[in-house]
This record gives structure tokens, C-alpha cells and sequence, in this order.
């Protein structure tokens, strides 16, 4: 449970226009709630909100995201987590939150990004210790870089075709791959829907592996939005699933 949320919060953690002038395809006021499950058991949910922000002065997008355990769930692991990502109009992440509780696990860490001196300020507020870490240009946090592949231009991709990306977590950048399985229409409850299917490709010493037990479905259409996260354990499988959704920039791939 602990690493399926923690890939929640990577996923699902999301018109206006870029200072490019080319439309983005989420806005302020964007609101994603999702139903973990296992088998017919609800195991939790997870929400992801996008508004306006500032940091140091600077008007950002500010992204939070959310996940808790319900139920029987709660009884064997009461996990609480918060994940909080600010942005600017280049996908760039200037500021993020991590505060969870996952029975009884806890983190209390933010990171401060300096693009300019391609350095991120770590600050655990637990241990009451701040460090600095070099990065390179193009890197992100595990909510920023949700909207960096919401922004990335698949219409060219065909099965088998990967997309590259480095994450910042943990002290340490983590290169990280996804690989486009193919189309697929799925239902949901809001009916049919259009979807682009993906799955993770971890890094294992210096290869990349491919994580069978991972897929995940995002909607094909100018949103882009997952609508199905699937992780198979040794028996059974967590699923989660988008059951609400309001804000988007775009109809819905739904099949009529």
C-alpha cells in the first residue's frame, strides 16, 4: 500500500497559456478524486487540486495532491500523505511539499529549486537538517512532473516508444521512463473512454527494467489526465480509479 501511494502521488499528482502562447491543457481550479481499491474492498482515495501561487514573490501554479486509507484499510495501515508541487508556466518546480504518515512512517521534508545556480535546497523539518544538491536543467519533483508529461506531445508515439525524464526525490535524481503500450478504450464511470496505455520503466543499477506490475491509462484527448492506475501484488491487484473530475481545460475522451 505504501509504494502503490506513492506512486499515486507521483501520477496523479496535475484555459491558460504558456509564455510561449501555446494553450496548456490544465488551468486553475482543476480538481482529480480517485477510489483505491482492492478487489471489491475501497482501500482509500487520492485527490489532486490545482490552483494559483506564489513563492519568493513569483505568481506560480501551485498543485496538491492527497492520500489517505479508509476502511478495514485504515485498521491495518492509517496513511496519511500530503504532496505539494509550485510551478511556473514552463513546467519548471520552484517549491515542493512532502509531509506524510504511513503507519507511522513519517517525512517532513521541503525542497527549494534554483534553476539559475542548478542547485535545490533540501529542508527536513523532522530531523532539523537543510543540505543542497546539485541539479541539471531540466528536472523535476514527483507532482511538477505530472504536468511536464501532461504537456509532452504523444501524437507522434506509437507502442514501444519511451519517454525520458530525471525526478529529484529523496536526495538524489532519479531517472525515470515511461513506455507507451498502445490505445486501448476502457470503461469507467463516466462511461467509454479513449486511452493511451503506459507503463513504468524503473532503473536497476544502470538498466532500465520494465515493471510488469505497473500500468497505467491516461485519457486520450488534450487533458491527458490518468483515469486508471493498476498495480499487481502477489495475489490480486490495487487499482485506482478517477471517479470525479471538474475544471478541465477539455472534453473528456468518453465514446458515444
Amino acid at each position: 500500500m505504501k509504494k502503490f501511494l506513492l506512486l499515486i502521488g507521483f501520477f496523479i499528482t496535475l484555459g491558460f497559456y504558456s509564455v510561449f502562447g501555446q494553450e496548456l491543457p490544465y488551468q486553475p481550479g482543476e480538481h482529480f478524486k480517485f477510489k483505491i481499491h482492492y478487489g471489491i474492498f475501497n482501500a482509500g482515495y487520492a485527490t489532486l487540486d490545482l490552483k494559483e501561487g506564489k513563492f519568493k514573490g513569483k505568481k506560480l501554479l501551485h498543485a496538491i495532491g492527497k492520500g489517505w486509507t479508509t476502511g478495514i484499510s485504515r485498521w491495518i495501515m492509517k496513511v496519511n500523505d500530503n504532496y505539494e508541487s509550485y510551478f511556473d508556466y514552463n513546467n519548471k518546480p520552484q517549491r515542493f511539499i512532502r509531509k506524510i504518515d504511513e503507519g507511522g512512517y513519517t517525512k517532513d521534508v521541503e525542497m527549494h529549486f534554483d534553476h539559475s545556480k542548478k542547485k535545490v535546497l533540501v529542508i527536513d523539518n523532522k530531523k532539523k537538517k537543510t543540505n543542497y544538491h546539485k541539479i541539471h536543467e531540466n528536472i523535476h519533483d514527483m507532482v511538477s512532473v505530472f504536468y511536464y508529461l501532461r504537456n509532452y506531445d504523444i501524437a507522434g508515439m506509437k507502442a514501444g516508444d519511451e519517454i525520458q525524464v530525471d525526478l529529484f526525490f529523496d536526495n538524489e535524481i532519479y531517472p525515470f521512463k515511461l513506455k507507451m503500450l498502445g490505445k486501448e478504450t476502457i470503461r469507467t464511470k463516466f462511461g467509454k473512454m479513449r486511452t493511451v496505455k503506459f507503463r513504468p520503466l524503473v532503473m536497476s543499477g544502470r538498466i532500465f527494467k520494465e515493471d510488469e506490475s505497473l500500468t497505467v491509462w491516461i485519457s486520450d484527448d488534450a487533458n491527458k489526465i490518468p483515469v486508471l492506475i493498476q498495480a499487481k501484488l502477489m495475489v490480486g491487484s490495487l487499482k485506482a480509479s478517477l471517479i470525479e473530475y471538474k475544471g478541465v481545460s477539455h472534453p473528456l475522451a468518453l465514446k458515444k
